[in-house]
């Protein structure tokens, strides 16, 4: 079976999606695009050599008897609607980050998901499909360290252009908050502090940055997380897990060692894309392998919801200076299989 996906959003991230699942992916085909820009979309079905239709309308092309399913790469504020009518009509959809802007609008998604008695949803977070962050939680999951006691998490970037407010948070922090949950096994999260350390010269008026984030967990794991989006010398994303017997730290990425100039060295990336390219490869291999079997693997709408309810607490902290309860109810049993 092929999967014929309609795309809402030719930005940046949607055009790079069609080119994957054109290009590199197997099993499914793009055959209609949408996009506020129809020149835009135009564009990208003409470069890629594309046999897809072009829907003025987000709305239509969830609802053609063309599309088996459909991904939603559009600006954020628009993902909550197009989440509900593509679950309305019974179609698989993949969501990119934010699956809302707002935790009321994720918990909408999963009652209406609940409500159709199917899971339908999964949404962008690529680090579960690093092979990083796989071998670690591999390592975890054997049981040789004992139990998790304390996480030590670093999210850095060269630089940020046009982040302000609590984009730090909200933007960048939500992989963390996503891909941590899932090393230690749905352990969720009862308490966020937010500490603001010296701010850089280097960031944009009226940005904090760097934070540092404090999460504690319902077993008791304590977490901490440097976010430091404009830190210059590199894309570098770090974790260590400090165990019972031992500790475990994520892998970095592959790099050559040079011996020049009385000087050892190694290449740090600088692209978050290059760090996890083939991440969204295995990200999408296996949702159109899932898609095409009826099933739905990867993060769900609860994770989604769990996500935003822990990135709002965060900005509550980060602004009362306290630390701030995370309020989540018990997952749902439709989510727990």
């Amino acid at each position: 079976m092929v999967v014929r996906i309609g795309v809402i959003g030719t930005g940046a991230i949607g055009r790079e999606h069609i080119r994957r699942i054109s290009e590199r992916l197997k099993g499914a085909r793009v055959v209609a695009v949408n996009d506020v820009d129809r020149q835009q979309a135009q564009a990208v079905v003409e470069t890629l050599g594309l046999e897809a239709r072009i829907h003025d309308d987000g709305n239509a092309l969830i609802a053609s008897s063309e599309v088996d399913a459909v991904i939603v790469s559009s600006w954020g504020p628009t993902h909550e609607a197009f989440v509900l009518a593509a679950i309305a009509a019974g179609k698989p959809v993949f969501c990119e980050k934010p699956l809302a802007v707002t935790a009321q609008g994720c918990r909408q998604i999963v009652d209406a998901e609940m409500a159709a008695g199917r899971k339908l949803v999964q949404v962008g977070f690529m680090r579960r499909f690093d092979f990083a962050y796989r071998q670690l939680k591999q390592v975890l999951d054997s049981g040789d360290l004992g139990e998790a006691l304390i996480l030590n998490c670093a999210h850095r970037n060269p630089e940020a252009p046009g982040f302000s407010g609590d984009m730090a948070l909200t933007d960048s922090c939500v992989h963390e908050f996503d891909v941590l949950r899932w090393l230690l096994d749905n352990d969720d999260y009862v308490s966020a502090q937010v500490i603001t350390p010296r701010r850089t010269r280097l960031s944009e008026a009226e940005l904090q940055d760097p934070h540092v984030i404090l999460l504690r967990t319902r077993n008791g794991v304590h977490i901490s997380i440097e976010s430091f989006v404009n830190c210059r010398y590199g894309y570098d994303i770090q974790c260590q897990v400090v165990c019972e017997m031992g500790t475990a730290s994520l892998p970095e990425p592959a790099s050559v060692p040079v011996r020049h100039e009385a000087r050892l060295s190694r290449e740090v990336l600088t692209n978050w894309k290059d760090r996890f390219l083939t991440a969204f490869d295995v990200e999408f291999q296996e949702w159109i392998d899932a898609t095409a079997a009826g099933e739905m693997h990867g993060p769900s709408a609860w994770d989604g919801y769990v996500v935003a309810v822990t990135s709002d607490a965060c900005v509550k902290a980060k602004h009362s200076g306290r630390i701030e309860p995370i309020e989540l109810p018990e997952r749902p049993a439709f989510y727990r299989s």
